[in-house]
């Protein structure tokens, strides 16, 4: 509900409920029975014109309690910030920060040194890096196995 609607609200309320006590002094005066009063449709329509006046009122007032919750909470972490800033500058000043101390370079494992002779390809490297085992023989190594077997024919 609108904020600023308040005063219009609260003015229309006043004009309902004046116009229901005006009405109702009237029904009695001509003599009418409680049942036959609750019946009449202005009354009836001056009733809920009330009712909704207080529907609105309320929900005015929730959002102003609302509004004012939300305001307080922001003063107050404006407040804890600003405490939050002032605290490390009132203890820098009281004493020093004490220098930590350096931890020094882990060891590295040494690397594993190529057999001479054999030149480092791409390949090689990604299987070390993968943890797979270099072949145990090359193409030039099984030839010279099979010349030297005898053939069975």
């Amino acid at each position: 509900m609108n904020l600023r609607a308040k005063i219009y609200v609260e003015n229309q309320k006043k004009t309902s409920r004046a116009k229901l006590d005006a009405r109702l002094a009237a029904l009695k005066e001509k003599g009418m029975e409680e049942a036959a009063i609750k019946k009449d449709a202005t009354v009836r329509r001056l009733k809920a014109q009330v009712r909704k006046a207080d529907l609105r009122l309320a929900s005015i007032a929730a959002q102003e309690k609302l509004n004012q919750e939300r305001a307080q909470a922001k003063i107050d972490k404006l407040a804890a910030e600003k405490a939050a800033r002032e605290a490390p500058k009132k203890e820098a000043a009281g004493a020093a920060p004490e220098k930590k101390e350096k931890k020094g370079k882990k060891e590295k494992p040494e690397k594993p040194t190529r057999p001479e002779g054999k030149k480092e390809t791409p390949e090689g490297k990604k299987d070390r890096a993968e943890g797979k085992k270099e072949k145990p023989e090359g193409k030039k190594e099984k030839q010279q196995k099979k010349a030297e077997k005898p053939e069975d024919k």
